[in-house]
């Protein structure tokens, strides 16, 4: 109803969401916050309009640990066009060339291992990353094109899983910063063709995977305490992270800024958790102490469903 405020909560924990094609992330991101009427949110990855898939999405402590996402593997579905360049390198551009695709499966396999292990790539000119304070695309826009430096990119995996001339649908796993688009083209130079992205979904983000993920729909027809049940725990997002578990002193310690004495403890980060398992928050070992390095609120628990001031 127009003119009554929202009400914002204390939620916390990591959503799952399968964005849908032509919706940007932080559309996507919206739409879920004022869903699980949540006061902070933030998402792990961005995912172009044209792309779909898993876009996990953080809200209160769990966004202290969304780099860890951010710097994690992920996997794609993309689908190759090949015999047609675009100016954005996928299917929402202009058409800047056309070539043969004349090659057969066998060809396109035998090139793969060529973009396996550590790959240079040039930066799209529609991309986010930054020239004097503007991102590239503000510049592609006004007909514009920079010079840009190779990046070094991580492709673990590729594999074609279908070749319906002149469409190429490959699986990829790849670390962060790597572009698809530009794998895409890259592959079409290498055939002495040329081609452009189709379709993108992504099916994994580090150890979460698409196929446990909702959409924006099934949201939206939940009631609202199922919705907060959908939440993993922040700590879900540490996973990989080795824990060490403290006394209730050592956490009241931790928590009050302090440094406490850990000479068995080796060197490193670790997650943090008290004696009934409540996460304390990331904690870094060094010299025989221990300190904090990114921290819980002290009242998860109590406070996770406690709604804040109302806000326009």
């Amino acid at each position: 109803m127009a003119g009554v405020p929202r009400v914002r909560r204390r939620v916390d924990g990591v959503l799952l969401l399968d964005k849908p094609v032509g919706m940007t992330s932080n559309g996507a991101l919206q739409a879920a916050k004022r869903l699980l009427e949540a006061e902070k949110a933030g998402h792990t990855g961005t995912l172009d309009p044209f792309a779909s898939g898993l876009l996990p999405l953080c809200f209160g402590d769990a966004t202290k640990f969304a780099q860890m996402l951010l710097d994690a593997d992920k996997s794609y579905d993309a689908t190759v066009h090949f015999g047609i360049g675009t100016s954005t390198g996928d299917h929402d551009g202009d058409v800047t060339k056309r070539a043969a695709a004349d090659f057969d499966r066998a060809a396109i396999e035998s090139m793969l291992p060529r973009f396996l292990g550590t790959i240079a790539q040039i930066p799209p000119m529609y991309s986010a990353l930054k020239r004097d304070g503007r991102p590239y695309y503000e510049y592609a826009r006004m007909g514009i094109d920079l010079a840009r430096v190779p990046r070094e990119a991580q492709i673990h995996s590729l594999a074609l899983d279908d070749w319906s001339p002149p469409l190429a649908r490959i699986s990829v796993r790849c670390g962060k910063g790597t572009y698809v688009r530009v794998l895409a083209e890259d592959l079409g130079h290498a055939l002495g063709s040329c081609a452009h992205l189709a379709a993108l979904r992504r099916t994994s983000t580090g150890g979460f995977a698409v196929a446990d993920a909702v959409t924006l729909d099934m949201l939206a027809d939940m009631a609202a305490d199922a919705r907060r049940a959908l939440l993993a725990p922040a700590e879900s997002l540490l996973a990989d992270m080795p824990p060490v578990d403290v006394d209730d002193a050592t956490a009241t310690a931790l928590r009050q800024g302090k440094v406490v004495a850990a000479p068995s403890l080796a060197a490193g980060r670790y997650r943090c958790r008290d004696p009934r398992r409540v996460l304390v928050g990331v904690v870094e070992a060094a010299g025989g102490a221990l300190r904090g390095h990114r921290l819980c609120r002290t009242d998860p628990a109590e406070n996770a469903l406690a709604p804040l001031a109302p806000r326009d």
